[in-house]
């Protein structure tokens, strides 16, 4: 790649030599020197120049330029409001005119001492207003969602909510509407903002007109303390801030990694803090006695009555992971289980191919992609919702986005990932996925994006890439945050032993849940739960021990790419967290497990080498699935569902609809209109669900959130009424 050509630019008679067509605004602070800015926001693209905030004098030109609109040219000489008598009238004449209608209620406004706004007036307004008059005022505040209000008053028109609902998120729900001095922003139709990606607005307004509901009123600058921490609610690892005040977390903020999260968060690593406090969160130990239920017990006890159960216990153990743990807590199950207990076998929510390292890169990496393969049944924004908005990236920049699945860019059957994977590799591939092939052959970088569940680890993916070569990248999307760690610090899973079962080790509420726990625990002499809140599972075990959330424990986790990553303790647990107990239960047992984390010497650091396997990969062989009678129906998991979400009030309203999703050519055959209610059924089960109808979707396929899929097997009969 060719060196960029270089300019020499002058700003505020400063020569400094940047590369030609760099933002002005940049060039600028590289030669030390601040300019002002609302609106100017790179992650969002083009500038725009709306507020008028960064007015500049430049040399040539009779009248003021915004300078986040101009580019470094050969000679440009730039003066800033520092410097210039001129440029300096004008960003105050900007300043009084954005304070004209603003109120001056700083000690009320939620924004008060950490408002750029607050703080470009004291650097650079008037020290005095001129005017003399009563402001405008709204009503307020306008509930944009149950998530965010909006209040109009305090509104300076930048346009970093609509762009980013625009051009980032691409839901097209902000807008602005009227014109000149009656322009407001406001909800497509006045409907909700119910988006995966609606709270970055609130981060990126800089004044304090949209607004945190959970959060309104509740704290203040001086009296927080923001902790540095990684989400541990999906598999990306977005980085983030927790805000907590009086020992309780008070909201999340975004933590910008350029690699991994350009600094955006998904509504439900945003919001779903709101777990923490939840009325059937378990705060003690608690153990099994008969005939009374379970009794309260300490922690010593809960130590006592762990080791006694799986002395007592003998035969096989087996290990039910959430995938929600850190690295540090799965190493001392596995230690214990291993060392001290002499073996057993785990059940895993994700597997991993050994040779995924090869493939590895940063998420950012999809954004320069020329073409991106995106394998599988389940949406991406439902499984890793910033992975969505670096595919959007890259098909903004120019790239082909390929979705193949029963409702994308080649509509297959569904569980036809494997299947084209294969496909892709052959001189010849079938007919619905030659465009595919023609792109990739052209393409000179690749990346491979796998969403969903996939118990070869990857293969499929992996023999894809190996016969690219160079240019592919993979990103296999566990279902669950750690799932790469886990599997890690685990190893081999073993084979689940059939009959009856020495002891049973369930770890975390979404392991709780999984089907076939119940029949694990039936077959177990002793049973022990880590978990958060009150559930079947718990039901099942002999001990019960308090789980703790990413927000309470200090460990490691790995993300989708394989980047392990900090987290840190926000606030504290209601009682020690899973680590310092299989820690102690691993000590009675003769195991020395270090009950304290250790610690990654840098979140940002960069990949670390790996090795290459010598062998190629060999993917198993595929065929393409069989039709059936009926529909064939694909589940896929909401983003907006788990533990976490169910317990907090204000993201109910971004759970998934209970609706059916049906092609047009489907539909019509049957009767049945958008909006109605149909019956889907399916051996004996029966569901009303309402129909929504999608033009893109394969004929002979529906798809319905998982939440709303309990009972209905692969096939499905759809009626109107």
């Amino acid at each position: 790649m060719s060196s960029p050509e270089l300019v020499t630019v002058t700003v505020d008679g400063r020569e400094i030599q940047v590369p030609k067509g760099q933002g002005m605004i940049e060039t600028a602070l590289e030669a030390g020197i601040e300019i002002p800015v609302f609106c100017y926001e790179p992650r969002l693209g083009a500038p725009v120049g709306a507020c008028r905030m960064c007015l500049c004098e430049v040399a040539g030109m009779p009248k003021l330029q915004a300078a986040c609109t101009m580019t470094a040219q050969d000679g440009l000489v730039l003066s800033t409001a520092q410097t210039s008598a001129k440029a300096s009238e004008g960003q105050n004449a900007v300043l009084e005119f954005i304070l004209l209608n603003h109120p001056l209620d700083c000690p009320d406004c939620d924004k008060g001492g950490e408002c750029p706004l607050q703080d470009l007036t004291f650097r650079w307004g008037p020290g005095a207003t001129r005017m003399r008059f009563e402001k405008r005022t709204f009503d307020k505040p306008i509930p944009v969602s149950p998530l965010i209000a909006l209040d109009r008053e305090r509104c300076i028109l930048c346009y970093r909510c609509t762009r980013f609902s625009e051009t980032v998120a691409e839901d097209g729900q902000l807008v602005a509407i009227n014109r000149g001095a009656g322009s407001v922003i406001a909800t497509f139709e006045d409907e909700p903002y119910r988006a995966h990606f609606s709270g970055n607005v609130l981060e990126l307004c800089p004044v304090g007109a949209l607004t945190s509901t959970t959060y309104r009123f509740r704290a203040r600058p001086w009296e927080i303390q923001n902790v540095p921490t990684v989400c541990g609610l999906c598999p990306v690892g977005c980085n983030t801030w927790a805000t907590t005040r009086e020992g309780k977390v008070a909201r999340i903020l975004s933590r910008n990694h350029a690699e991994v999260d350009e600094g955006w968060l998904c509504d439900k690593g945003r919001f779903a803090y709101g777990h923490l406090k939840a009325d059937d969160r378990i705060s003690v130990p608690r153990r099994r006695v008969r005939r009374r239920g379970f009794e309260p017990v300490s922690w010593e006890q809960a130590l006592d009555e762990a080791e006694r159960g799986l002395k007592e216990a003998g035969g096989p153990v087996v290990v039910v992971f959430s995938g929600g743990e850190t690295v540090e807590t799965a190493t001392a199950i596995a230690r214990l289980v291993k060392e001290g207990l002499g073996g057993g076998s785990a059940l895993l929510p994700d597997t991993f191919h050994p040779a995924l390292d090869r493939f590895r890169a940063p998420i950012s990496a999809i954004r320069d992609a020329d073409v991106c393969l995106v394998f599988g049944d389940e949406p991406v924004v439902e499984r890793a919702p910033v992975l969505d908005l670096w595919l959007r990236a890259a098909r903004r920049g120019g790239a082909e986005v390929i979705t193949l699945n029963s409702a994308g860019s080649a509509a297959l059957q569904p569980g036809s990932a494997a299947w084209a994977a294969a496909q892709l590799q052959a001189e010849s591939p079938a007919e619905e996925l030659r465009d595919a092939k023609r792109s990739l052959d052209k393409a000179g970088r690749v990346a491979i994006v796998w969403s969903e569940d996939d118990p070869t680890g990857g293969a499929h993916a992996l023999a894809l890439a190996e016969s690219l070569g160079d240019k592919a990248s993979v990103y296999l999307i566990p279902r669950t945050p750690n799932g790469r760690g886990v599997a890690a610090a685990w190893g081999d899973p073993g084979t689940v032993p059939e009959g009856e079962i020495g002891a049973l080790i369930v770890s975390g509420d979404e392991a709780a849940g999984n089907p076939d726990v119940r029949d694990l625990a039936e077959r177990a002499r002793f049973v022990i739960t880590t978990a958060m809140f009150e559930s079947e599972g718990t039901l099942w075990s002999h001990l019960v021990l308090p789980g703790t959330s990413y927000l309470e424990r200090d460990g490691t986790t790995v993300n989708l790419e394989g980047r392990p990553q900090r987290q840190r303790r926000a606030v504290a647990p209601p009682a020690e967290d899973e680590l310092a107990f299989f820690a102690g239960v691993a000590r009675r047992f003769g195991v020395e497990v270090d009950p304290w984390p250790t610690m990654l010497p840098d979140d940002h650091a960069a990949l670390s080498e790996v090795e290459e396997p010598d062998a190629a990969v060999a993917a198993p062989k595929a065929a393409a699935p069989k039709r059936g009678q009926g529909l064939a129906l694909v589940r896929y998991r909401s983003l907006f569902s788990g533990p976490a979400v169910e317990r907090v009030q204000q993201l109910q309203f971004q759970r998934p609809a209970d609706e059916v999703e049906l092609s047009y050519e489907d539909a019509s055959a049957r009767g049945i209109a958008a909006g109605s209610t149909v019956t889907v059924s399916s051996n004996g089960m029966s569901r009303s669900l309402r129909a929504r109808v999608n033009r893109r979707l394969r004929k002979g396929v529906v798809r319905i959130p998982s939440e709303h899929a309990e009972g209905l097997h692969d096939r499905v009969e759809v009626k109107a009424g």
